[in-house]
């Protein structure tokens, strides 16, 4: 089980039907729950209609403290049409008489990040969602809003020229901590390590098979095509093939002891923007030692080694 389930991303809690008493009852409890944000007026408060019984998010309330950037206007501006976490600070009644609840997503945010610091460390397999890609990396919800970096080398064995090439945003993904930085409140992602060990995705092909692939390195002596995101073979150099070609090939031969697809370029494939099939071998738990190549490699082990606290 991940073990973020208790503090999911926002976009993944489970829908709810709100009531006065059970917004009384949250109040209370301290409960997590989640809703989309409607507007936000001049004060740069949100709005939300729960069932109906209307809420309000105050400025101060809609960030972490410590969240890079939580006092800019764009932190706030940006929640509008966005699912948002909050708690239930209180339940008034305004000049009518019509409940009014407060809401307050830092404190949710705060929650959240207490349990993390106390329990996740580097292995500790989570939820997360894609919520922005650039050239270096993804930026992920870990959980109630709270971001964490997935750095491009760390999203597939295969390389890629650009995060896109393998998320969207908004996706739902598995990642593992890499590292937690406590004393700054940051946690590093990986995700390479739960789509599989070479030998688990070289067992999805045979020789002799024709099947397609992405060109993703053109060097002198040949192009690297990329199978599955986490498997690569080499090809004989062919003219006119750049990365990011789609292409049919021919396997040749598959070696475990050299970790080597052979491969034969059968021919270039219409473009297709399709995102790749991302098939988890690991999905939940805590990870401490992961070895990419076989038992029977010829050089030294590729591996990641999840180093602890302490």
């Amino acid at each position: 089980m991940p073990e973020n389930k208790a503090f999911p991303p926002e976009g993944l809690r489970p829908p709810t039907v709100y009531t006065l008493q059970s917004l009384k009852s949250a109040a209370e409890s301290g409960e997590i729950l989640e809703s989309m944000a409607l507007r936000c007026d001049v004060d740069h408060t949100l709005h939300f209609s729960l069932n109906g019984i209307r809420a309000i998010m105050e400025r101060d309330e809609v960030n972490a403290l410590w969240i890079s950037g939580a006092d800019r206007d764009i932190a706030i501006l940006s929640r509008v049409g966005k699912p948002t976490c909050f708690t239930v600070q209180e339940v008034l009644t305004d000049e009518k008489g019509a409940p009014v609840a407060r809401l307050s997503r830092r404190t949710a945010q705060e929650k959240a990040m207490d349990h993390f610091l106390q329990y996740l460390q580097p292995g500790s397999v989570l939820t997360c969602r894609v919520t922005r890609l650039e050239s270096f990396g993804v930026f992920l919800d870990m959980g109630c809003g709270i971001i964490a970096m997935l750095p491009i080398e760390h999203i597939s064995v295969s390389r890629i020229a650009h995060t896109k090439e393998r998320f969207r945003a908004g996706q739902k993904i598995l990642a593992a901590v890499l590292s937690v930085d406590r004393e700054r409140r940051r946690f590093t992602m990986t995700h390479r390590e739960l789509l599989g060990t070479w030998m688990e995705n070289a067992s999805w092909f045979r020789p002799g098979e024709t099947v397609p692939g992405v060109v993703r390195s053109v060097q002198p002596y040949g192009s690297f095509i990329e199978l599955t995101p986490n498997l690569s073979g080499l090809a004989d150099a062919r003219e006119n093939l750049e990365a990011g070609n789609r292409v049919s090939v021919y396997i040749k031969s598959i070696r475990p002891e050299r970790m080597k697809i052979k491969l034969q370029v059968i021919e270039k494939l219409p473009p297709d923007n399709t995102l790749p099939d991302l098939k988890y071998q690991i999905t939940d738990g805590i990870l401490d030692r992961w070895i990419y190549s076989p038992p029977n490699y010829e050089k030294d082990p590729v591996e990641t080694v999840f180093q602890k606290d302490g």
